[in-house]
C-alpha cells in the first residue's frame, strides 16, 4: 500500500474516532435531545458516526441541491434542517440504539454537532495531519 492510500485511511480513521467522540459528548450534554443506547456505549455512537458519514457523503449532497432554492431563500438558515433530517434518518435506521427527540433542540444539536466538527478540524486534525 503506498503512503497517499495509507495517509487516506488514516485521515479517514482520525475523522471517524473524532465524530464519535463528539456525538458522544452531545449525548452526555444534552441528555433528554440525544440518546445512545449505554449497553455498548462507544459501539452504537461508532456505528452511529458511520451510519451518518455513509449518509452524508451518498444522499446529502443530492438533498442539498434539492433544498438549495429554500436554503437561499432563508440564507442558509435552513441548511442545518438538513442535519436534522439525516440525524432523524439514523434514529430510524438504530431503532432504539440512537434516539434524537423534539425538532428545535435536534435543530441547536445540529449546529452545535457542526461546530465541534469546524473546531476538531481546525484544532486537531488538520495540524496532526500536517495540514494547513
Amino acid at each position: 500500500m503506498d503512503t497517499s492510500k495509507l495517509n487516506r485511511v488514516l485521515e479517514w480513521v482520525i475523522y471517524i474516532l473524532g465524530y464519535t467522540f463528539i456525538l458522544m459528548i452531545v449525548s452526555l450534554i444534552f441528555k433528554n435531545t440525544i440518546h445512545i443506547d449505554y449497553r455498548y456505549y462507544g459501539l452504537y455512537a461508532l456505528l452511529t458516526t458511520l451510519i451518518i458519514y455513509i449518509i452524508n457523503k451518498t444522499i446529502k449532497p443530492f438533498i442539498v441541491q434539492l433544498t438549495l432554492p429554500i436554503t437561499a431563500l432563508t440564507l442558509g438558515i435552513f441548511y442545518p434542517f438538513i442535519n436534522v433530517l439525516i440525524l432523524k434518518a439514523v434514529d430510524l435506521i438504530m431503532f432504539d440504539h440512537f434516539d434524537i427527540n423534539g425538532i428545535f433542540m435536534s435543530f441547536l444539536v445540529a449546529i452545535l454537532i457542526s461546530l465541534m466538527n469546524i473546531i476538531l478540524d481546525k484544532a486537531i486534525i488538520n495540524p496532526l495531519l500536517g495540514k494547513d
